[in-house]
């Protein structure tokens, strides 16, 4: 039947390898058939096999894509009809020593930071919420403290509050700033600790239900973003309880028509750095 004659046209054998492949030069200027050859030896097997089942070896990369070529490493490139679905298979092996050396990856630190803090610091990382479908992150010490995966993100403001002398995380939680009650946000924040660290990413909307005091409160941790924070602005925080000067630490996307990289939402945001660890009270 045609199904059985569309399969046969898209194999791929060793005959009608060089009509579906090229090679590439690798770093050195050189092309090498035997690697082809050694490609497509590799992924032969696979060629037939449904997209979700595709795969490869730790030593070659192979990639699927739709449309378009993801390259990852090495010289060669076998590209292979498959299905006759606009498909494309992407094979890149990696060459001999002589012939090419991988790139290093920069390496990553604490939360992927791309240094280290200093000592008694503490790195973080915090995403605010894209749109109202991607939830936010917050990392502290290389330790996801809220995130989508930990189901603990909600609409509105997301709260992680951590010992601003030992780094020990004491509390997280969520506000709803578009159908909750700012009155659970007031009673969250009024009673914190002096030296409490107080980490924020928005998801959604944070500001339509922010009153007064609510935002003199987070003043008092440091903000100077939350007095014009409004609807669906993106907003990531780290602030403190009797911090002296305004936080270093703060950023904040207005939700503009004109601007927005979602529609209706401005694009997230993403902010690390290192947080002093803060000396013990004298008793």
């Amino acid at each position: 039947g045609n199904s059985a004659r569309n399969s046969k046209k898209s194999r791929v054998t060793r005959a009608t390898a060089p009509r579906y492949c090229s090679l590439q030069p690798g770093k050195g200027g050189k092309t090498r058939r035997s690697s082809l050859v050694k490609v497509y030896e590799r992924v032969k097997h696979e060629i037939n096999r449904p997209p979700a089942s595709c795969g490869c070896g730790a030593a070659g990369g192979f990639h699927l894509a739709a449309g378009k070529h993801l390259i990852w490493r090495g010289e060669c490139v076998l590209c292979a009809a498959f299905l006759q679905r606009c498909f494309l298979f992407v094979c890149f092996f990696s060459g001999t020593s002589e012939d090419a050396t991988p790139e290093p990856h920069p390496r990553k630190y604490k939360c992927g930071l791309s240094a280290p803090c200093p000592p008694k610091h503490l790195a973080f990382r915090l995403v605010s919420g894209a749109a109202n479908v991607i939830g936010p992150k917050i990392c502290l010490e290389d330790k996801m403290l809220v995130s989508s995966v930990k189901n603990n993100v909600g609409r509105g403001l997301n709260i992680a509050l951590v010992n601003g002398v030992t780094g020990e995380l004491l509390e997280t939680k969520t506000f709803d700033m578009w159908a909750g009650d700012v009155s659970d946000l007031l009673k969250f924040l009024r009673p914190l600790h002096e030296g409490t660290l107080v980490f924020v990413a928005s998801f959604d909307d944070a500001a339509t239900k922010l009153n007064e005091e609510s935002r003199r409160l987070f003043e008092e941790l440091g903000s100077t973003a939350v007095k014009d924070l409004a609807f669906r602005d993106s907003w990531v925080f780290v602030g403190a309880k009797g911090i002296e000067n305004k936080s270093p630490f703060e950023q904040r996307m207005k939700n503009s028509k004109s601007s927005n990289k979602y529609e209706g939402w401005p694009e997230s945001l993403e902010m690390d750095g290192c947080i002093p660890l803060r000396p013990p009270l004298e008793s």
